[in-house]
């Protein structure tokens, strides 16, 4: 009779104790997805989506069409921030720029538009030398024009009858008077430029133009990410410690020149509009394309935008 009670106190101990058991990995379940809500929330307060963006009215600036046939956006002249003083040692100091008015593209240049000034100069189309994957996915007409080398990107500028943008150029019509650290504001934001990851739509290049919530306060599209793109300066990482005032051209001509916005292999640190990247003028680089900029008083139908 006394085995049969420990059998059966034996049995409820185990039944009692498979309850717990049950018990603690269903609590454990439970807390779990808690967590991953939380954290999902979190991510999502900090990095608020491209859908809340309001749609903004780029009317009020003229544009025209260049010798190309590509659009044009007028940046009016007057004052803005340049540089920053929560970026990198070459970003400072945060400093003020007068620039006069100036044009710059709307768009980056594409793979179509590059291959037609390739074939009327009797140029040879840019060349992969390095990626990890199939090329194909780099090589599309509408994606972004990219691994040119700076001499290409001036050539191609000077055959559109205009010139690169100066980084002061670029600077303003990415953010505006103000000192934002991206095109639409301060906080980064998801699907409003083609940065690294996939959480934008885009594993590598996008067609120029994708990101309607990411245009800059004047309607420059991507400004930050898809392709980083030369500028005319060559590059000092002091230079913003003697720069002038009005229309700064930049340091002395040199071999490194200035590359800015970013690209989509870059982090969104990376991908600021102060940011400031240097490379040798030869070189070529799948994250590297092309925007132009023009004088006010260069050629070129104007109209309201």
């Amino acid at each position: 009779m006394e085995n049969k009670g420990v059998l059966v106190g034996s049995i409820i101990f185990v039944f009692a104790s498979f309850l717990l058991m049950i018990g603690m990995l269903v609590y454990e379940s439970h807390k779990a997805k808690q967590m991953k809500e939380l954290a999902s929330s979190i991510k999502s307060e900090a990095r608020p989506t491209a859908g809340s963006a309001p749609t903004q009215d780029y009317s009020m600036y003229k544009t025209k069409m260049g010798d190309e046939g590509r659009e044009m956006v007028q940046i009016p002249e007057g004052p803005f921030t340049m540089g920053s003083q929560d970026g990198d040692p070459d970003e400072v100091p945060e400093h003020q720029v007068f620039l006069k008015g100036f044009f710059l593209d709307r768009k980056e240049v594409t793979q179509q538009e590059y291959m037609r000034f390739a074939k009327m100069t009797k140029r040879p189309m840019p060349r992969i030398e390095v990626f990890e994957d199939d090329q194909s996915k780099l090589i599309k007409p509408e994606f972004a024009a990219m691994s040119v080398s700076w001499d290409e990107a001036v050539a191609y500028c000077k055959w559109a009858g205009k010139r690169l943008p100066t980084e002061a150029e670029w600077e303003k019509a990415g953010r505006g008077e103000g000192k934002r650290k991206y095109p639409w504001g301060d906080k980064f934001v998801t699907n409003a430029a083609n940065v690294d990851g996939t959480e934008d739509g885009y594993k590598y290049l996008a067609p120029p133009g994708s990101f309607d919530a990411g245009r800059s306060p004047y309607g420059i599209f991507d400004m930050t990410g898809n392709v980083a793109e030369w500028v005319a300066d060559s590059y000092d990482e002091n230079y913003y410690k003697k720069s002038p005032y009005r229309d700064p051209k930049g340091p002395d001509n040199a071999d490194l020149k200035v590359v800015r916005g970013g690209s989509w292999r870059e982090t969104e640190h990376n991908a600021r509009l102060s940011k400031r990247f240097a490379a040798k003028h030869w070189r070529t680089d799948i994250t590297i394309g092309i925007r132009c900029a023009g004088d006010l008083d260069q050629g070129g139908s104007s109209q309201a935008s």
